[in-house]
């Protein structure tokens, strides 16, 4: 099943991933797993931002605590990888749940995968994007 997304969001991503280069950005997706229809930016607090992500757990609990008040409903994960390859690492597999959310990665295209308990890694299934 793919997922749509516009190219408004994907340019956001983007222009906010290239400010915080050439660290990792990331942030939050929102909407439903037919359609990501919004996004946030997230400070990353890796001890290792360079290489490697973690969103600032403050703005994912008040995402989560959003969604239960009838807020808009957190889909997965964007981050960015500036080596240029937008296939999830052995290292994002090992932080991943499996537990069906979407992660958007940006290298040097984008490329969306789905958290699961098979495909690369033994956690990744890749999505298909539908850009509008």
């Amino acid at each position: 099943m793919a997922c749509r997304i516009s190219s408004a969001i994907l340019e956001a991503i983007r222009r906010e991933s290239a400010i915080v280069a050439p660290e990792e950005g990331c942030g939050l997706l929102f909407g439903t797993p037919e359609q990501v229809s919004g996004w946030q930016a997230t400070r990353n607090v890796s001890d290792q931002p360079e290489r490697r992500f973690e969103i600032d757990p403050a703005a994912l609990f008040a995402a989560l605590r959003a969604e239960r008040a009838g807020g808009p409903r957190l889909i997965g994960y964007w981050h960015s990888h500036p080596s240029g390859d937008p296939t999830p690492s052995r290292t994002d597999a090992e932080m991943a749940q499996a537990d069906g959310k979407l992660w958007l990665i940006l290298g040097d295209r984008f490329r969306l995968w789905r958290a699961g308990g098979t495909g690369l890694h033994g956690r990744f299934e890749e999505v298909a994007m539908e850009i509008g």
